[in-house]
This record gives structure tokens, sequence and C-alpha cells, in this order.
């Protein structure tokens, strides 16, 4: 047929008419579109056409009478089931409710009317050609990569949703677990009582459907709380060391930069090279190991101290778990084995061998063999006569007598 009406049948004309033919005839696709992977398309991206689920149906409905599963440019795709025909299609829909679902996909341009002259659905042959009359699927084909990327979009933010939410929730774990490893080391204070609130209100919330607004308030308030106990449990924020000589060692200064050493080893003559790296004495019997505990030094006093440590590690360091990070990845290039380095972190603790590790690094061009050196020390460490605080009182004097 050489004209396609745009009026419908005993109903006024609207925009919508008019926005359905356009694209029809600017761009025309080439390729076939399989019918129902673009309803299941549209079916994820719904809310972005303004269609229901009942509108679907209604769609679901016409696109059954479509004999071919792929839409294709070069083949007719007006269907022409009647009201009746399509209501028991749908499972005994009623006709007005029908009509108006029908009218609703018109409305938002995924599907066109054809009526005849008289309103009625067929199609007849005039010689080769066929005309058809009803209900035209062309928009749905033509807007096909509309709805792919819409559904892509929804599928991505549905995952960043999803990741969202399991952030959240390993950091409300993280934030009640620490409340409770805080409340043993500092006892009474009210930041444990907070974070264990916000744990269970957060375990409360996430019972409910978050928007991603939501969850990313959420997970800002956890992590102010928990840099706030790493702070607390980490100390950095203390500024003042403890100088008493039972709790940090006893430590001198001497003007001679000579007798600033790390270890008696080192003033004594005694390389790192002497010191074997199957030191017996770091191999002690289970019943002999000392209990590991946090060095009883500011870590603002370590750092600054050991500042070469910084140009190994790209964040800055205010965290113990940071300076155990940063020596983990400078462990290797100062050519400690591992195993030499487990056994350091089980006697003198992770963090403690950490400032050890880093301390050595500082006079990285003294120690001619630092993975024997490093044994050596954890033996020491081993029979309970080792502290790290003189290696960063030494590593003090040096730099303040330089």
């Amino acid at each position: 047929m050489d004209y396609t009406p745009i009026s419908p049948f005993m109903r006024p004309v609207s925009r919508a008419h008019l926005r359905v033919v356009e694209p029809q005839e600017a761009a025309p696709l080439v390729r076939p579109v399989n019918k129902w992977e673009i309803l299941r398309e549209l079916s994820k991206a719904q809310a972005a056409f303004g269609v229901t689920e009942r509108d679907l149906t209604v769609l679901q409905g016409l696109l059954s009478f479509f004999p071919e599963d792929c839409l294709r440019p070069d083949a007719g795709t007006v269907v022409f089931p009647s009201n009746r025909a399509l209501c028991e299609r749908l499972n005994g829909m009623a006709c007005s409710t029908m009509r108006r679902h029908l009218a609703r996909l018109v409305e938002t341009g995924l599907l066109s009317r054809r009526d005849s002259p008289n309103g009625k659905r067929y199609a007849r042959k005039d010689g080769e050609e066929r005309i058809s009359f009803g209900l035209d699927l062309a928009p749905l084909y033509q807007r096909a990569e509309e709805i792919v990327r819409a559904a892509e979009a929804v599928r991505a933010a549905e995952t960043r949703l999803r990741r969202l939410r399991e952030v959240v929730s390993l950091m409300r774990r993280d934030v009640a677990a620490l409340a409770e490893f805080g409340e043993d080391l500092h006892p009474g204070l009210g930041l444990w009582d907070q974070m264990q609130d916000t744990a269970i209100l957060t375990a409360r919330a996430l019972r409910r459907k978050l928007s991603a607004e939501d969850l990313s308030a959420l997970q800002h308030d956890l992590s102010t709380l928990l840099d706030r106990a790493r702070d607390r449990i980490d100390g950095v924020a203390t500024e003042e060391m403890i100088t008493s000589a039972d709790r940090t060692e006893q430590h001198y200064h001497n003007s001679n930069i000579n007798l600033i050493v790390l270890e008696p080893a080192l003033e004594q003559g005694k390389g790192a090279a002497e010191v074997s790296e199957d030191q017996p004495g770091a191999k002690e019997s289970p019943a002999e190991r000392v209990e590991p505990e946090l060095p009883r030094i500011p870590l603002h006093l370590v750092t600054t101290s050991c500042p070469t440590v910084g140009t190994f590690y790209p964040h800055p360091i205010r965290h113990w778990h940071q300076l155990y990070d940063a020596a983990t990845h400078i462990r290797p290039a100062m050519g400690i084995s591992a195993s030499a380095w487990e056994e350091a972190q089980r006697f003198m603790g992770p963090e403690q061998a950490s400032v050890v590790l880093v301390a050595m690094l500082e006079r990285f061009a003294d120690i001619r063999s630092p993975g024997g050196y490093l044994r050596a020390l954890t033996a020491k460490a081993a029979a309970g006569q080792f502290s790290c605080g003189p290696m960063v009182m030494a590593l003090i004097g040096r730099r303040g007598a330089a």
C-alpha cells in the first residue's frame, strides 16, 4: 500500500502517533531481532520506558500472534488479532483492561496502530502485495538497540548496588569485631558502645532493600568509625612517648655517632654475615616462645626515625597495619627469605617485626646479611631479650648527631 495512515479509527490524533511514524521512516535497521529476547530486555529496562508488567503481558500476547521468531525489516510487522482473540490469549483479561494497556504501549512508542478505514484488523492480498491493518510491531524492532542499552545500564546499576551492599555488610562485621577487640584493650570508652550500636542498626537496615544513596551513607559512617577505631587501637593519636625504663627499656645518648648502632653485634664488629641463617636460638620449642606484643613506642616516632620506608610505600603510614603492609613489600627487596620473615613475626609479632625491618632499611648499607641479622634478633625475641625500642632510639640519636 502506498500510504501509511497516521490517525486512529474514531479516536483523536496525538503527538504519540507522529513520534511513532518518524523513526520508522528515518532509521530502518537491517538485522533481525529475536522477539522474545527483546521482550526480556524490555522487561529488565521497563522503568526506563515507563511501562508496567501488565503492559508487557499485553505486548507478549501480541508477539505470540507474530508467526516468526525474529522481527525483520523486509517482512511485515503488523499483527491483526481481534480484541476477543487477544483477551483469550491473555488468559481472559478484561477487554477494557487490555485496551488500556494497549493504549499505554502506543503512548510510550513501543507499538503503533495501523487502523483500517472501518477500524477492523485484517490482512488481504492485492496481487503480490500484502496489505495488513492492525497493531504494528515495527517501533519495537526499531528501538531494539535503545532497549538493549537501557537493559545493560540497569544490570550495571544492579551490580554496583550489590557490590556496595556487600562492602557495607563486610564493614559492619569489621566494626562489630573492632568494638569487641577495642573494649578488651581500652575498656570503658564510649567509642566502642557507639560502634556496637552502629553495627546493630546497620544489620537491621540491611534487612531492607536500600537504595545506592542509603548504602553510600552507611558506608561513609562505617568507614569513619573504622578509622577512629584504628587510630585508637594503633595509638597514632598518642603524642607522648612512654619513656620509663620498665616500659621501653633504657636508651642512652652519646655524642660519638660511631656508638649509635642498631644492635651491639654491629658495635662490636660482629657483622650480620657472621650470624648463621640457621641460628639455633631462633628455633625455640613452643613452650619457650614469648607471647608477642604491640610495640611500646608511638607509630609516628617510628615513621619519623625511619623515613626511607616512605619512598617504598605509596600512601602515608598512619596505622600499624599500613606499616606491616609496607614491610611485607620491602622484605623481598632486602633479600630476606619468607621463612625468616615468618619466624620474626611469630616471636616478635607482626607490628614489632615491621619496625625492625624498616629500621634495618635505614642502616641497610651497614648490614652484610639482612636475613641472618633478622634471625639473630628473632632468637633474642624468642628468649624474651629483645625490644625494638632501642633500635628506633638509636636511629633518632644518629639523625640528631648528623
